[in-house]
């Protein structure tokens, strides 16, 4: 009964981790020109997103493409993060 106990905490706090290593996952993104910075969490949703004095000579159709560009780039990024942090704790649950 004590090492099924013991089994089960283990596995709880491997949960726990999980939990807080996805909470953790950022994606953080500058457009070539420096002109956006976009940072997501591991869920795709806007955290950051900060702009230089570059954007001002943009015209409003270049801005939007870089902007959603730079977003998109950050969530790729923070996407595949998450992936990792998943992928780490199904090896350590089937091992």
């Amino acid at each position: 009964m004590d090492e099924l106990e013991e089994r089960v905490k283990r596995q709880l706090y491997r949960f726990q981790d999980l939990a807080e290593q996805m909470a953790a996952v950022r994606g953080r993104e500058t457009s070539e020109d420096g002109a956006v910075m976009a940072e997501v969490d591991g869920n795709g949703a806007l955290q950051d997103l900060q702009f230089s004095h570059a954007v001002s000579r943009m015209s409003p159709e270049e801005f939007e493409r870089v902007v959603v560009a730079t977003a998109a780039a950050a969530a790729r990024e923070a996407f595949t993060r998450r992936a990792e942090v998943v992928d780490r704790f199904n090896e350590e649950m089937s091992g």
